[in-house]
């Protein structure tokens, strides 16, 4: 198993380099970090713009492959640049990843393990109420946009609120600012700020996973290997949880991956919509204000989580197949 991890990872290391260097070049290419400085009233001197473009290696008189290589050694070092306003990326990425890995990893695990239980419950009972109703709920979900899905949260958490005459989910910011009630209060007003945006991510995983997984149920409920198992004398609901379900996860396990990357698209979008200053609102403003160094550093940065989340789906289907050990 650690020989087939160590391959998966080498080769997903090398995509990650070629990704991110591809990000950087579009950046560099497409964006004008230039224009924010000329056209100003009075206008600057053009030597004075190649100097401060120069300093922040933004420059672009200067080829782009040297730009490119003074920008890979400063990320080797663990130095991101300087953002167009001369501020540095590492800062302010920092704290903006802090918020949207809180908001993305309660979305997986929420999104995903509701997924997987609503899905398998379904093909268990497949053509009941229960498969019929998270069936018509699934489709529905998938054809609502997520920013429809979002407003129609606010306005459900505006109308709870009204309802129980008590403020318990909040529908914008990451935290209430001047909060004094310790660290207990401070934790459940985090809390009470993550319920609605987590909900608004969680709720498409949970319609995408909950096909997927019935689907991959139902191959399986037939087979040999269960029905054998439960002439051994096992019951139904031991040789579909041991048998049945574990061979199944292991198509939803693969898809994982793949998921997390389109949830951080998700996540721009919902913290937009909900006020939080994540990755997803700074990405936006940057290519705004054609910061190239903070471009080229959230898609680093996010090249890394979709292979640590790769990583994590050929660890967990290494764990469900013996036959990817064995390999």
């Amino acid at each position: 198993m650690a020989g087939f991890l160590v391959r998966r990872l080498l080769n997903y290391v090398v995509l990650v380099v070629v990704a991110t260097s591809l990000a950087y070049m579009l950046a560099a290419s497409a964006l004008d970090p230039r224009a924010n400085y000329e056209g100003r009233n009075p206008p600057l001197p053009p030597a004075v713009i190649d100097a401060r473009l120069d300093e922040l290696n933004l420059n672009n008189r200067t080829p782009l492959l040297a730009r490119y290589v003074t920008w890979a050694g400063g990320v080797v070092s663990g130095d991101f640049g300087l953002t167009v306003g001369g501020d540095s990326v590492n800062d302010d990425l920092r704290r903006r990843a802090g918020v949207t890995f809180r908001l993305i990893i309660l979305g997986v695990f929420f999104g995903g393990f509701l997924g997987v239980a609503v899905g398998a419950y379904a093909a268990v009972r497949q053509y009941g109420w229960f498969d019929r109703l998270t069936t018509i709920g699934s489709f529905v979900v998938l054809a609502v946009p997520v920013v429809v899905i979002a407003n129609v949260l606010i306005l459900a958490g505006v109308w709870f609120n009204g309802l129980v005459g008590e403020r318990i989910v909040y529908v914008s910011g990451e935290y209430t600012p001047g909060l004094d009630a310790g660290l207990p209060g401070q934790a459940l007003d985090r809390v009470q700020h993550l319920i609605l945006p987590t909900i608004s991510l969680s709720i498409g995983l949970i319609a995408i996973f909950s096909r997927y997984q019935r689907n991959m149920m139902l191959d399986v409920l037939g087979a040999d290997f269960v029905r054998t198992a439960m002439a051994k004398g096992l019951s139904r609901r031991a040789a579909l949880t041991r048998h049945a379900l574990r061979t199944a996860l292991i198509p939803a396990v693969t898809y994982f991956a793949f998921t997390f990357g389109s949830l951080l698209v998700g996540a721009t979008i919902t913290e937009k919509i909900f006020g939080w200053h994540g990755l997803g609102e700074q990405l936006i403003d940057s290519i705004n204000t054609n910061d190239v160094n903070t471009v080229a550093a959230i898609a680093l940065l996010t090249a890394l989580s979709v292979l640590v989340a790769s990583l994590l789906s050929d660890v967990l289907t290494a764990a469900l197949d013996p036959r990817v050990r064995v390999g």
